[in-house]
């Protein structure tokens, strides 16, 4: 009896592995395997986590994310990972993954994490060294570190290429950019002040 829904979602590996050919020009949703017989294990390892992250910006923070783009390897494995600096004040802004659940780690310092659900509902922690925080996928969530001393932590995320939309800066820096009448609507605000706020993240008008 067949059942009226059908389930679809990505694929379990049917191979030991599919390295990511990063010199195929064909274009799937992922990456076309590499030749078997041309891998080699440094298509499965990455150097550089243990260096922190240059957090000389504006927000005081910085990821360096370790995906598919950075280990081929990973192709099909469903699985990344990051690390995550944040400077004294420093903040990861509100952002979302859209194809990633993610699961962080406090390795040094306090940060103070949290995730809005779709009803708007905040759930928020200050975490400490070796505590664990899990953002479910698609939500939005931040990091902040609110501390005089640096943080850093290491995250996981459920995908190869977990993608990110930064709340802000895909509202204000959008291009071509969203109407300044949308925006001051959306945040019952001015179109004047939607203005200043798109001239601080350079959008075209």
């Amino acid at each position: 009896m067949a059942s009226p829904l059908a389930l679809a979602y990505d694929p379990s590996p049917l191979q030991d592995f599919c390295v990511a050919d990063k010199a195929s020009n064909v274009f799937v949703n992922g990456q076309v395997c590499k030749d078997p017989k041309m891998v080699s294990a440094g298509d499965f390892a990455f150097s550089g986590l243990q260096n922190a992250g240059d957090t000389a910006n504006p927000f005081g923070s910085k990821v360096t994310l370790v995906d598919v783009k950075a280990v081929p390897g990973l192709n099909t494995l469903g699985v990344a990972m990051a690390r995550l600096d944040l400077a004294a004040g420093g903040l990861n802004p509100p952002h979302t993954h859209p194809r990633a659940t993610e699961i962080l780690t406090v390795v040094e310092g306090e940060m103070y994490v949290g995730y809005l659900d779709t009803n708007g509902t905040l759930f928020a922690k200050v975490l400490h060294k070796g505590d664990v925080f899990v953002f479910p996928k698609g939500l939005v969530h931040f990091e902040f570190n609110f501390g005089d001393c640096p943080a850093f932590g290491i995250a996981g995320l459920s995908s190869q290429n977990p993608g990110l939309v930064r709340v802000a800066d895909s509202l204000f820096g959008a291009s071509p950019a969203i109407t300044n009448e949308v925006l001051a609507k959306a945040f019952r605000i001015d179109a004047a002040t939607v203005q200043r706020i798109k001239a601080r993240f350079a959008t075209r008008k």
